[in-house]
């Protein structure tokens, strides 16, 4: 999986020339140890691979009876997903006889066209996916019946250990460099004769956590999904060092400990993972799975998680993004989400954003990023950071965040009668003079969200900008939006001013206002991976303008009555994803 710009999934030259040079073994490796499968699948994307459709970096091509490598030029993203083999996992969950068969002959098709060192599939970062991939289901791929297609996968995975032994350095900072390393510790510790590579990349899997996971545990993204994928090759990579009879090092201790935490705090009620900044909510059992192999404490409660605040009583929690976004050469993928929340009740997602927007093209991706795709406030027009450099237009979705908040302010109160969080950002103060503020209170039995949004001129230098501006735009008042998305399994209506939401488990909930000029329901969409397009869905908008210096709502989002505090949730959530 990847959250860079897909530049990166493509060989350059160099890599191009090393995995020409690395040449063939003389004879076919045997594997020193046994592995065991560490990656989860799903049983439904295996049913769709067998059907020929595939599903695969945002994009979906169906094609029965034919093999992939036989496909016309698909878009980089696909052709990453392609050659990384992610997709063994949910061949490997079908677990059929004919859906190994399908494994191995497709993998035999890869060594085939491209083991000798051509094709998009030679970059460090998709040859560490593949080579784990291979390892981790060595046991389906092995053909009982033919020693000769097991011997060349044995040549192919030394190959590409040797490849990486050479080139994980070439991989981007971050998961990349991560998934690399993972691959050629795989490689070094299982293929005989390999085990020279394995000192010198323990070392690096050292240093690179010593640099990349913060002291509390957070990337320099703010991307959960991708601190969640880097705590999983961790625990592989210290997995399989231990099964030969090594250790991972202090360093990589440290920093699974150092994670699992924060994720246990960006985790909502229905066991999914908070998405913010170009993330989504995690593969299907990989957090769980994740957090159980590391089996260390959760954080404080008054303790932001890589920037994020958490509020949780009852059934509900609300997760809301409480700092500035990442620094300008992190922020490609980032999001001008200051001050958004999430709200899930019980296995029910409430109030969301839009999501990634990747795999939907370019220009979901640009509207994805923006403020108003997120549950906050947004001044008409204007997100609370700008990409790209100041005054450039944004005709590349991936530009960084260059104009961001120069301050995040974050309290939390904690009261008998619940927990509140008050926070502001001065996003608006370059364009406007303005400042975000944002109260959110959670009650005790998590049966209420109270919130306020204002946007105020507070010193007097704030004023005086405010002032210029306005007259700099006579007649033009500064109209602001605040928005609650919601997710498609929501029914809303607005009716008499109150909007009325009915989950699937049964529960209702009610939005109420005040102090807005206007509240309306709004069409909007929800962007998730493994969708074939956009979801439609609504939002709740509540308009307003700022007056002389200063605008305010106030608003409540809290269970009917006659819900009860208990709710017998079986209604069916997992249905396949249709085409």
């Amino acid at each position: 999986m990847s959250f860079g710009g897909s530049r990166d999934l493509q060989p350059s030259l160099r890599d191009r020339i090393a995995a020409r040079r690395v040449g063939r073994l003389r004879r076919a490796p045997l594997f020193r140890l046994r592995p065991e499968p560490r990656s989860i699948g799903d049983v439904i994307r295996g049913q769709r691979l067998m059907a020929g459709r595939f599903d695969l970096g945002g994009h979906h091509v169906s094609a029965p009876e034919r093999a992939p490598w036989d496909l016309s030029l698909q878009p980089r993203e696909f052709e990453a997903a392609l050659h990384g083999f992610g997709w063994l996992d949910d061949l490997a969950a079908l677990g059929t006889r004919e859906a190994r068969q399908r494994a191995r002959a497709w993998t035999q098709g890869w060594i085939a066209r491209f083991g000798g060192g051509r094709g998009a599939g030679w970059t460090a970062q998709l040859t560490g996916r593949r080579v784990m991939r291979w390892i981790h289901h060595a046991l389906m791929l092995r053909d009982p019946e033919d020693e000769a297609a097991n011997a060349a996968l044995c040549r192919a995975l030394g190959r590409q250990t040797r490849f990486l032994a050479a080139r994980w350095t070439a991989a981007p900072v971050g998961l990349a460099r991560f998934e690399a390393l993972a691959g050629l510790i795989h490689g070094a510790a299982v293929i005989e004769g390999l085990e020279r590579h394995l000192a010198p990349a323990r070392a690096a899997l050292e240093a690179e956590c010593a640099a990349r996971i913060d002291a509390q545990g957070g990337i320099a993204t703010r991307t959960p999904e991708e601190l969640l994928e880097i705590l999983a090759l961790l625990t592989w990579m210290r997995d399989i060092l231990a099964d030969c009879g090594a250790e991972a090092g202090p360093e990589c201790a440290a920093a699974i400990a150092r994670i699992a935490p924060v994720l246990r705090a960006l985790r909502h009620a229905n066991a999914s993972l908070a998405r913010f900044h170009g993330g989504g909510r995690g593969e299907v059992g990989r957090l769980a799975h994740a957090l159980a192999a590391a089996g260390t404490r959760a954080m404080s409660g008054d303790e932001r998680a890589m920037g994020y605040a958490r509020l949780a009583a009852g059934r509900t929690t609300v997760i809301v993004d409480a700092d500035r976004p990442p620094e300008p050469r992190e922020s490609h993928g980032a999001h001008a989400s200051t001050l958004a929340f999430e709200l899930t009740s019980g296995r029910r997602p409430v109030v969301v954003s839009c999501g990634t927007g990747r795999g939907f093209g370019p220009d979901w991706l640009r509207a994805a990023r923006a403020t108003p795709a997120h549950s906050t406030l947004a001044i008409e027009a204007v997100s609370s950071s700008r990409f790209g450099p100041a005054g450039r237009r944004e005709a590349d979705a991936r530009l960084p965040l260059m104009e961001r908040p120069g301050a995040v302010s974050h309290e939390r109160r904690d009261a008998p009668q619940g927990t509140a969080l008050l926070l502001g950002h001065d996003g608006y103060f370059a364009t406007h003079g303005l400042t975000h503020l944002r109260r959110l209170d959670l009650s005790a039995d998590g049966r209420a969200l109270t919130g306020e949004d204002m946007l105020a001129a507070i010193t007097a230098a704030d004023r005086r900008r405010f002032a210029r501006r306005r007259a700099a735009y006579p007649g033009q008042p500064v109209n602001f939006g605040v928005r609650f998305h919601l997710h498609p399994d929501i029914a809303a209506t607005l009716k008499a001013g109150v909007v009325t939401l009915k989950l699937p488990s049964g529960e209702v909930w009610q939005f109420e206002q005040e102090g807005a000029q206007a509240i309306m329901l709004a069409p909007s969409v929800y962007l998730e991976r493994g969708r074939v397009a956009p979801q439609p869905t609504l939002q709740i908008v509540l308009t307003g303008q700022v007056g002389a210096a200063a605008g305010r709502v106030n608003w409540t989002l809290a269970k009917a009555a006659d819900t009860p505090v208990a709710v017998r949730d079986l209604a069916h959530d997992d249905m396949p994803i249709e085409a």
